[in-house]
């Protein structure tokens, strides 16, 4: 994508969702989650450069959970983004194995809980109100079909949300209106560098294969597939509490 129909498409469609859902207000500050990845690198760069022209102050926090073995390489590369873009970089250490053994979860739920605690915390050491994440639209149908896959009432269709409390914080999600396509267009576009997870390819993970085998097949049918589960999703909303 060129320089002019990237700002008339990807960035402008960001910029209009923001202001539809006024996740950045002055003096108000935000905890970017960093993993490394395309999608949180590029959500950083996207929320310093409003921070620019809204003045807010802007932290990333990199969870490292242990689990991997290039854990410590993608600390140190969240740390090496976070330095370039002129953020405040924060790292948290977490024991996930530590934390699935005391309450009996998955290795998956645990980390996901390990993590939320942790951007709390962190937020909540720096005065941070919102927690900024960077999920998109494919992570949302993706979402959408694993819950129907596994099982679920009509709560689990209403998908990721755009915005939700916290305890006395909230989360935002300034990427919902993007797809992940979109999000690689950005990095490309700022020429911004990113890791990737490995196992984000391993299909052994439900998730992965919904990613990897089962959206693809869908898309071979109805190309526009992903936007129209986030239409339905959406759609929900109006008549299922969250």
């Amino acid at each position: 994508m060129d320089k002019n129909n990237f700002q008339a498409a990807t960035w402008q469609t960001l910029i209009k969702f923001e202001k539809q859902n006024a996740f950045f207000k002055p003096k108000i500050g935000v905890l970017v989650g960093l993993s490394g990845g395309a999608d949180s690198v590029a959500l950083a760069h996207f929320v310093k450069q409003l921070s620019l022209k809204k003045q807010f102050p802007v932290y990333a926090c990199h969870v490292h959970h242990g689990l991997r073995e290039m854990a410590d390489r993608d600390a140190a590369f969240a740390k090496k983004t976070a330095k370039e873009l002129g953020i405040t970089f924060i790292l948290k250490k977490v024991n996930v194995k530590a934390l699935a053994k005391k309450e009996n979860l998955s290795i998956e739920h645990a980390a996901r809980k390990a993590r939320y605690l942790a951007l709390t915390e962190a937020a909540e050491k720096y005065g941070c109100k919102k927690i900024a994440l960077a999920h998109h639209l494919d992570d949302n149908a993706e979402t959408f079909l694993l819950n129907l896959l596994r099982g679920t009432k009509a709560k689990g269709l209403l998908g990721i949300p755009v915005k939700r409390p916290l305890g006395k914080l909230e989360i935002i999600r300034p990427f919902m209106c993007i797809t992940r396509a979109e999000v690689n267009d950005y990095v490309k576009e700022h020429k911004l560098d990113f890791i990737t997870d490995e196992t984000n390819f391993e299909q052994v993970y439900t998730r992965n294969w919904v990613r990897g085998t089962l959206l693809p097949l869908l898309e071979e049918k109805q190309p526009q597939i992903r936007k129209h589960i986030n239409d339905i999703a959406q759609d929900l909303y109006k008549y299922i509490k969250p």
